[in-house]
């Protein structure tokens, strides 16, 4: 999909790739496409447009990018699928007891996160309209396709109710909820 860019495809090429890497704290990272060719650039303004503020590394993702002086860049995401080896481990959930598969059936709740610390590997979101804090684990995280949240960060989040309270077995963009509500 990524050959030679033609001052055409200027206007944007679909391409389908891998996080090599993102971090939140720098603002940026960079995607590796399937086709090979020049790693890609992804800024955080382009991840926050799709609705997240991180990205997992490994996760697939499909972007529209451009070539500029700089390189090759994003400048929007348009899919990001959770890395496949998190796909196929046991998820963990809440003190080490074994998180069931995400039910589908279970409505995707819009959320604010309270706080979310990556080094201890959880932190808590509020779902509007309600006063409990939801649980939020890494794993959880990780196996939605993200690395990292933000204070104040909008998601979606499937809930359950775990051993030690409400927690999320699965956390989307915001625009999740909005569309799930749409289709009903």
């Amino acid at each position: 999909m990524m050959q030679e860019m033609t001052d055409a495809e200027n206007d944007g090429a679909r391409v389908t790739g891998t996080v090599k890497w993102f971090d939140p704290s720098k603002g940026f990272g960079f995607v590796v496409s399937d086709q090979g060719g020049p790693d890609i650039l992804l800024h955080a303004n382009v991840l926050r447009n799709f609705g997240q503020s991180s990205v997992a590394d490994a996760a697939g993702i499909e972007v529209i990018v451009q070539e500029t002086a700089r390189g090759i860049q994003a400048v929007e995401v348009l899919q990001i699928d959770p890395p496949a080896a998190i796909e196929m481990e046991e998820p963990m959930a809440a003190g080490g007891e074994i998180a069931e598969p995400v039910d589908l059936s279970l409505p995707l709740m819009p959320a604010r996160v309270k706080w979310f610390d990556k080094a201890k590997g959880f932190g808590f979101a509020n779902v509007f309209g309600r006063d409990e804090d939801v649980f939020l684990h890494i794993e959880v995280l990780r196996r939605s396709g993200l690395a990292d949240l933000q204070p104040g960060e909008a998601v979606s989040l499937r809930v359950v109710e775990g051993k030690r309270g409400r927690m999320a077995t699965q956390v989307t963009s915001w625009e999740a909820a909005l569309k799930s509500d749409e289709d009903e």
